[in-house]
């Protein structure tokens, strides 16, 4: 996929998330070892921290730059933001595919679902509300139901959700995220938040075998790729930029 998006959105990151069934283990050595193995291969990635429920390991932040892989109590979820390349973040997933399940006794028959997610964001301190609104509803039937010159949008974030290739455990879904309080509306003030739009394309279980998730991985890959470049970058994204850049 090309990676011209600096023109379009401050950050474009590409993440992965494992949900399983069962608790994964919190072991010291079990961990330690895990994030060894990762260091080996992205020795950028140096630091160990521990959040509210989720340990991480992270790279230091250059240029806009960097990635990680966090922990969760049922969850393995790793990202890269602003990559080089789309296949610079796909290594260090695939990566996490390939140890996760060894260093972590992860099962196949506990794996609820393997989710690939492109995330877009657009800084900006306009009414992200009426940005959406305006960009991706304007002139549609639902934006006859809005009287804008006497109502104020409380919420404006549309989410869309498909299967693919006909098969129901194969699942594409697009979100938009404003981040627009409604104390940010009454005030008419409204901080650099970014507003976001998350491409995700997640395969659901049952898996028979863990030998099957470099060939999921695959798959995810293709669909959430022609879905970025033929749907989501010109349908969405870039009619957000646009109605960011107007100023209108």
């Amino acid at each position: 996929m090309s990676m011209n998006l600096g023109a379009l959105c401050t950050d474009f990151y590409v993440n992965q998330k494992i949900s399983v069934t069962m608790d994964l283990p919190t072991a010291r050595e079990t961990v330690l070892d895990l994030c060894d193995r990762i260091r080996k291969q992205h020795p950028a990635m140096e630091r160990f921290r521990r959040y509210n429920g989720e340990l991480a390991l992270e790279s230091k932040e250059v240029d806009g730059q960097y990635n990680w892989m966090a922990l969760q109590q049922t969850s393995v979820r790793s990202g890269w933001v602003n990559p080089g390349s789309v296949e610079q973040a796909y290594d260090l997933h695939r990566l996490i595919l390939e140890i996760a399940p060894f260093f972590l006794s992860i099962n196949a028959i506990e794996v609820e679902s393997i989710e690939l997610i492109y995330g877009f964001d657009l800084h900006t301190r306009s009414n992200r509300n009426e940005v959406v609104f305006d960009a991706l509803l304007g002139n549609s039937p639902l934006a006859a139901l809005v009287e804008t010159d006497r109502e104020t949008l409380l919420d404006v974030q549309p989410f869309l959700g498909i299967a693919l290739d006909n098969d129901p455990n194969l699942q594409a879904t697009l979100e938009i995220k404003t981040r627009t309080t409604p104390q940010s509306l009454t005030e008419q003030r409204f901080d650099e938040e970014p507003l976001s739009v998350f491409l995700a394309v997640k395969r659901q279980g049952p898996f028979e075998s863990i030998d099957e998730f470099p060939a999921v991985f695959g798959t995810l890959a293709g669909h959430i790729e022609r879905l970025a470049e033929q749907r989501v970058i010109p349908g969405v994204v870039v009619p957000l930029h646009e109605r960011l850049i107007s100023g209108g």
